[in-house]
């Protein structure tokens, strides 16, 4: 059978997938003395507490507490409006040391950057300077990046573009051929299916969904979309997920183009949570009163090694 450490391995490594030249860096994270892995995904939170943020934090924990999880899985978009002025700016405090209390909370969180964090000082939240203020944030760059228009983006430390999409294309789908584990989960900002007002993005589509099919990815999960969504496609046994809820949301659009292959949307504040074992993964979706409003089960075999 797998190798139980490359399963926890690749469950944190996809979920940081950072700009490099080589390879993506790696993070162990230990499971729990029964193997199994349980965390919270949470996305485009960063408010100061406000439009329910504390309230979403305040249901996290008690989930978390519930799950006795592992570690926190930020889906970018965590400072708004317009990302950190610098190592020394107080929202990073306000928004997430102060917001994010729980002592089941007090665990690892691996943060990638969304499209409002690259406007403002994105070296300032990949400085180990913000660890030393709180331990838990771990945060890079993970997403293939989409300007919107007249914004300013700080694009320092990223080479030319399309070296830069290039490079994490390749890097991610070695990373992914090269694991034997039995979960693929790849975390990102930006959807790749979503029924929520940004909706599909073209792009993703076109260079990273191939990738993710080719490498028999199970959940890809991301943020943007202020909403709660499970969408499914007959064409891939990919489940795409979206969580960005973690205070703003969107109330009144859906696409209901999708038809069938939505199987859930929610236009509230909530979050989700990932239960794993070897042969079960166990995901829900939770409103901002920490009310189950979904759950999707997912089971594979388990094969001894020879």
């Amino acid at each position: 059978m797998a190798c139980f450490s490359d399963y926890l391995r690749l469950v944190v490594l996809v979920c940081m997938l950072v700009c490099s030249f080589a390879h993506l860096q790696r993070f162990e994270h230990p499971a729990k003395a029964d193997g199994t892995l349980s965390f919270l995904v949470v996305g485009d939170w960063g408010r100061n507490g406000s439009f329910n943020q504390s309230q979403v934090a305040l249901q996290m924990g008690r989930i978390g507490e519930k799950l006795d999880i592992d570690l926190v899985v930020s889906t970018g978009d965590n400072f708004y409006d317009n990302g950190l002025k610098g190592i020394n700016d107080p929202t990073f405090e306000k928004s997430f040391t102060k917001v994010y209390t729980a002592k089941s909370l007090q665990k690892q969180w691996y943060s990638v950057l969304g499209n409002h964090d690259y406007r403002g000082d994105v070296e300032a939240q990949l400085s180990l300077v913000l660890r030393k203020i709180d331990s838990r944030w771990l945060c890079m760059r993970s997403f293939i990046v989409n300007a919107d228009k007249d914004h300013t983006y700080n694009w320092q430390g990223l080479p030319s573009r399309k070296t830069y999409i290039n490079n994490i294309l390749k890097d991610l789908d070695l990373a992914l051929r090269e694991s034997s584990a039995k979960w693929k989960i790849v975390i990102g900002h930006h959807a790749i299916r979503s029924a929520g007002y940004h909706g599909d993005t073209p792009e993703l589509i076109h260079h990273l969904l191939p990738i993710l099919k080719a490498n028999n990815v199970d959940l890809y999960m991301n943020g943007h979309d202020h909403c709660l969504g499970h969408v499914t496609r007959q064409d891939s046994p990919i489940q795409f997920l979206t969580s960005g809820a973690g205070s703003k949301a969107w109330r009144g659009y859906v696409n209901s183009n999708y038809g069938n292959a939505l199987k859930f949307f929610h236009d509230g504040q909530g979050f989700v949570s990932v239960e794993l074992s070897q042969t079960d993964a166990r995901i829900v979706f939770y409103d901002v009163f920490g009310e189950v409003l979904h759950k999707l089960s997912l089971s594979k075999e388990l094969h001894s090694a020879m």
